[in-house]
């Protein structure tokens, strides 16, 4: 039997154009629109605008509750819907593509001045507006989005991915009369191919944000990577920023992106925020999801620690443990590619006696000892070694847990790696770097590990909440639980959260 009333809504069913640009589902636009005062649709005044348009969604969805809201102010139906779309809702489109697929959502039609649109203008854009754009180059780099003149100086025919909105020093014109916003709304292009080896990419979301906020509206809704938790890759600046400005008010995250987004895959998963401009708090509501539901909601200082530990329930163990005041392994964490040898490098077979033995991601070979570069001089030592990428790419398993570390393992003197690896620490004798080996296999210290990577990249900086121990002897999960006095709920979640490692 047919189901007459099934109305799917074809927003739900466009396919991505990648994992750069996505494209948000009506549930989660309305999810966003859900953190703005509701009183904002109930004013004929107020003024909403989405500055990077792919499907709409934002703009449609804020034009039904603005018709809802506004019926008993304007009866009238069709001079509701034309007040609404001539005086409260407005949109850039990112492309031309988007721009017409943006003006079929809101206007049903993709010329505004066509006779099937719900509000006819003058001119076919409407409100959502598009322009093509070329990059600025200065040496080499756009000095408005840094994209690589190499790769991005191409012909019309092209897309240049010169995102208008991002694109100029006087955002505020981009709109008639200089307006003014009271909602800035919407889901930004998170990154632009940088030129580098492979699929390297630099973060765009961020020049969004800043953006926006120059434009002073009174609430700023966006949903972007949680990759700037820790930073990195020219994150450092905006995420010190955001925890430090006082202006948000809740955040949303998502560990998993296919919470936010089906069959999308973001390392680090996905977050949206509400920035606040009347408003500072000295706690921000921060709310965690897992499996697309809410797992626990709390009132945090943002700025509480270096990076924003995104998980409310591990706050309080990262707080127990560092009233002991101890040194963390960030501190002894050697900075990446400890002896010069980039990531692409094969060695050779054994030619001379006193070639150097080298660990690369296939295995081993030799290297000449006249390129290897000891930097940190631990060439001598045994190294504890670990891959630079996180396992899984920073993603939970279909059970929601990680492992984290894909590779562990001890170089003995004179063995040498590329740069896929990262050395965490360098002994004298074997003995203590075989028992650093236990405490890095242990779900404890995965887990500590883990709250500051936001990307699939182990760095240096992210040892910052493990603790250092004494490696005269062996460590044990239940060793350490016992040491740092955690309870069982605390011992639960860790439990639950790390694999155990091979």
């Amino acid at each position: 039997m047919v189901n007459k009333e099934y109305n799917p809504d074809v927003l739900n069913c466009i396919a991505n154009l990648s994992n750069d640009e996505v494209f948000t589902p009506p549930t989660l636009a309305n999810k966003v629109l859900d953190m703005l005062p509701q009183e904002l649709f109930c004013d004929p005044k107020a003024t909403f605008v989405d500055p990077f348009c792919k499907s709409g969604v934002f703009l449609r969805e804020i034009v039904k509750r603005l018709d809802r809201g506004l019926a008993d102010k304007i009866p009238n139906r069709q001079k509701r819907i034309d007040h609404i779309m001539h005086n409260q809702v407005f949109g850039i489109a990112l492309t031309e593509l988007t721009s017409l697929l943006s003006r079929r959502t809101l206007y049903c039609s993709k010329s505004a001045n066509s006779q099937h649109s719900v509000s006819y203008f003058e001119d076919e854009q409407g409100h959502v507006f598009y322009k093509a754009i070329k990059h600025t180059w200065v040496n080499g780099k756009c000095k408005y989005c840094g994209a690589s003149k190499d790769v991005y100086d191409r012909g019309s025919e092209s897309e240049q991915y010169a995102y208008q909105f991002i694109h100029t020093d006087n955002p505020e014109k981009l709109f008639p009369k200089n307006m003014k916003f009271d909602v800035i709304i919407g889901n930004p292009p998170y990154q632009l191919s940088d030129g580098g080896n492979g699929a390297s990419s630099k973060p765009l979301y961020h020049l969004f944000v800043h953006q926006a906020q120059r434009l002073c509206p009174r609430f700023l809704c966006m949903i972007i990577p949680a990759r700037w938790y820790a930073g990195g890759k020219g994150l450092d600046k905006f995420r010190d920023t955001m925890l430090k400005d006082g202006h948000i008010s809740y955040i949303a995250d998502f560990p998993n992106s296919s919470d936010c987004f089906a069959g999308v895959n973001i390392a680090g998963g996905i977050c949206y925020f509400l920035w606040e401009r009347d408003k500072r708090y000295k706690l921000c509501k921060v709310e965690n999801f897992k499996n697309d539901k809410s797992v626990s909601l709390a009132e945090r200082n943002l700025s509480e620690y270096p990076y924003f530990v995104r998980d409310n329930d591990a706050i309080n163990i990262i707080t127990k443990i560092r009233r002991k005041k101890e040194k963390t392994v960030d501190k002894v964490v050697f900075s990446r590619n400890s002896f010069n040898i980039p990531s692409n490098e094969r060695g050779h077979e054994r030619e001379r006696k006193n070639d150097y033995r080298l660990l690369s991601s296939d295995g081993y070979s030799f290297v000449d000892r006249r390129n290897i570069y000891d930097k940190d001089n631990i060439l001598k030592k045994h190294k504890v070694i670990i891959t630079y990428a996180m396992s899984g790419g920073n993603k939970p398993t279909v059970d929601g847990n990680y492992q984290i570390i894909s590779s562990l393992s001890v170089l003995p003197p004179d063995e040498v790696c590329t740069e896929t690896y990262l050395v965490i620490s360098a002994f004298n004798n074997a003995k203590e770097a075989k028992n650093m080996i236990s405490y890095v296999k242990s779900k404890f210290f995965r887990f500590l590990l883990l709250q500051a990577l936001s990307s699939i990249h182990i760095t240096k900086s992210t040892f910052i909440f493990v603790p250092l121990q004494d490696f005269s002897h062996p460590w044990t999960d239940e060793m350490l639980y016992e040491k740092y006095g955690l309870d069982e709920k605390e011992i639960a979640l860790i439990e639950s959260m790390i694999r155990p490692m091979e």
